[in-house]
């Protein structure tokens, strides 16, 4: 782990288009902003992790659904 030191308004970059910059520090509070492209997902971790799970879960539905699947598909 890379471990920065930076006061309010300083910034890091991550790679060539991602900015991060130290906006407010608060006793054990840090506030952030971060400037990257639209395509380039950013979320909390807990958040991200949370996304992870529901796809790993989806990801597992079982064999038994298929009937239900196949009856929302339209004929072609």
């Amino acid at each position: 782990m890379l471990v920065l030191t930076r006061k309010p308004d300083q910034s890091i970059m991550v790679g060539n288009d991602i900015e991060i910059t130290v906006l407010e520090v608060r006793g054990e509070q840090v506030r952030l902003g971060i400037r990257a492209p639209r395509h380039i997902a950013v979320h909390r971790k807990e958040i991200f992790e949370q996304i992870r799970q529901e796809n790993q879960n989806a990801s597992m539905v079982g064999t038994d659904s298929l009937p239900d699947l196949i009856e929302l598909t339209p004929p072609q």
